[in-house]
């Protein structure tokens, strides 16, 4: 799904934001310009700088090998900015931490091969306590030794904030409402904003 950003100038600079994830990125339950992508997109138009392409790979109940394997035709987009926004859907399967993180790796390793001036956001995610407390623990080491070893910055969690609290999800407790994903939006634009600024730097 591309979601087109004009800026003011007409002259200016083409950048693409790729924000790839699962139903959270894809927007569950909410219409298409009230997702936390757009909210973004609409955030980097503000910066007047570009004129920004949002692309939301977004798939429900997808996982990090799934993200792996549409990687390939997402980069066909050339981004500048990623978002890698998986590894929920991982956490609630039960699915080996230690390969969420070779996933997620790889997917860093592929976006910086195709682009090597790309700048990537790593966002976290926390699964319920219910999973197994060494099975939670381990899953959240995944996101911050992922960002050290990469030296990639880290929002240590999409849903800070939102997780949890009833006026800010749907009625399943699970995907955010509109409420909910302005909150999400406006917590990744303080980690976002910075690489958006950045056009020269890699990350």
């Amino acid at each position: 799904m591309l979601i087109g950003i004009s800026s003011a100038a007409a002259d200016v600079e083409k950048r693409t934001l790729l924000v790839l994830g699962d139903s959270l990125t894809k927007g569950y339950g909410v219409l298409e310009e009230e997702a936390f992508p757009s909210l973004l997109g609409e955030k980097l138009a503000g910066l007047g700088d570009a004129k920004w392409q949002v692309v939301n790979g977004g798939v429900s109940g997808d996982t990090s090998a799934g993200g792996l394997r549409r990687l390939p035709w997402l980069l066909k987009t050339k981004p500048d900015l990623l978002l890698l926004a998986l590894g929920g859907n991982d956490g609630l399967r039960g699915i080996d931490p230690a390969s969420t993180e070779k996933n997620l790796a790889t997917i860093i390793d592929q976006a910086r091969a195709a682009n090597p001036s790309i700048r990537i956001l790593i966002a976290g995610v926390a699964v319920p306590e219910n999973m197994g407390s060494d099975y939670v623990a381990k899953f959240a080491k995944i996101f911050t030794s992922l960002a050290r070893a990469k030296q990639t910055p880290l929002l240590p969690d999409l849903l800070t904030g939102v997780a949890g609290v009833a006026k800010l999800n749907q009625e399943d407790r699970i995907h955010p409402n509109p409420n909910g994903h302005k909150k999400i939006a406006e917590a990744v634009w303080k980690h976002l904003a910075p690489l958006a600024r950045s056009k020269k730097t890699a990350g």
